[in-house]
């Protein structure tokens, strides 16, 4: 099962910010894979999986926005009720926090891309490591 580094921009939750990072990354040619926004009220993070890391890197640096950079667990789920369950539970057997995770769709819709950070990438690795990625 593949990691990929996230970007996480945090910040003060106001109107504009995912517009203007969109802009920045667009600008750049930079295109943004995933991406996660939840509603907070004051200060919130925007995590960003893109296809140029190093572009979207500059990009960032370049228009003096504050990032930091975590490893994401990359999942391929069967796109079905109960699948994230399984996943879940291994974690929680093997006491692994889960601190923030989302979906997308695969390209044809059969598969769910989960993106997971995790409080021990590496014992992660090692209990997930059926949960397969080939391409993301």
């Amino acid at each position: 099962m593949p990691t990929t580094t996230q970007l996480v921009i945090s910040g003060l939750s106001r109107p504009g910010v995912l517009a203007q990072v969109s802009q920045i990354l667009g600008d750049a040619k930079v295109n943004i894979k995933a991406f996660s926004a939840p509603e907070v009220t004051g200060t919130g993070k925007l995590r960003l999986l893109v296809a140029d890391l190093e572009g979207a890197r500059a990009a960032l640096k370049e228009a003096k926005i504050k990032f930091t950079e975590e490893t994401a667990l990359l999942l391929s789920l069967e796109n079905k009720p109960g699948a994230l369950k399984e996943v879940a539970d291994l974690l929680t057997k093997a006491r692994l926090n889960i601190k923030c995770g989302y979906c997308t769709p695969s390209r044809e819709g059969k598969r769910a891309i989960v993106v997971l950070t995790v409080s021990n990438t590496a014992k992660a690795l090692t209990i997930l490591q059926d949960q397969s990625l080939d391409e993301f």
